[in-house]
């Protein structure tokens, strides 16, 4: 594996540490209750909606990198950045799920539905456009 291969493969571990951490930390962040517990009324960007904004940019990184990584087919680096692409389609994906799953209430109410589907949609992208430059070619 040459130098540009290594230099993807050495951001997967610390990005998914800060998007575990941020995920976490934005529960906390954006909180929106009052001192007694007693929660408030939802304005602007609240935990989960912080925690969708997170897992989109995610996605979005997963997306960008597996469009590039097939735009260079055959060469290391887009071999590199089409793994990258896809564990970060993953971690994205499986967030998303989580996400939604927990999030409870419809769309409007602060939890992140939305912000969780686009999240989805963006990272399974990601890990199509890297299934893309990880295929092998014919002929």
């Amino acid at each position: 594996m040459n130098i540009q291969g290594r230099k993807y493969i050495s951001f997967i571990l610390p990005a998914c540490l800060a998007i575990g951490f941020f995920f976490l930390a934005m529960e906390n962040a954006f909180s929106q209750t009052a001192p007694d517990g007693t929660p408030t009324a939802v304005t602007g960007i609240t935990a989960g909606r912080a925690k969708s904004i997170v897992i989109a940019v995610a996605g979005l990184l997963s997306l960008i990198v597996g469009w590039r990584a097939k735009a260079r087919p055959g060469s290391s680096a887009g071999r590199s950045g089409a793994i990258t692409a896809l564990v970060l389609g993953a971690i994205c994906v499986i967030f998303s799920i989580v996400q939604l799953s927990t999030t409870a209430g419809g769309f409007g109410t602060g939890g992140g539905k939305a912000g969780a589907i686009v999240a989805f949609v963006l990272g399974l992208t990601g890990i199509i456009f890297s299934g893309m430059a990880l295929r092998p070619k014919k002929g």
